[in-house]
């Protein structure tokens, strides 16, 4: 379930959809596309495509992994620069 209204700003960041989604949701949409990259390389083996689908599947697990425990906060910095910067 949702923790909060997705349509109560019409501005949204991107990763406020993200944030108003559970934790499982959030933990599935990093782990669901390196492991559809991991069937599709025992599927049709190793070639260039499913070397160049399991990198980028690879980085986006490491990217959503590494940074989702602060993105909630950085997304908050970025947002003071940018009013310090009016």
């Amino acid at each position: 379930m949702c923790r909060r209204a997705v349509h109560q700003n019409p501005r949204m960041w991107p990763a406020e959809f993200l944030d108003a989604l559970g934790r499982r949701a959030q933990v599935a949409i990093a782990l669901v596309p390196f492991l559809a990259a991991l069937v599709m390389r025992l599927a049709f083996g190793k070639n260039r495509l499913t070397r160049a689908i399991l990198s980028l599947s690879t980085t986006w697990f490491a990217i959503n992994v590494l940074i989702a425990p602060y993105s909630q906060h950085l997304r908050q910095q970025i947002l003071g620069l940018s009013r310090i910067f009016r």
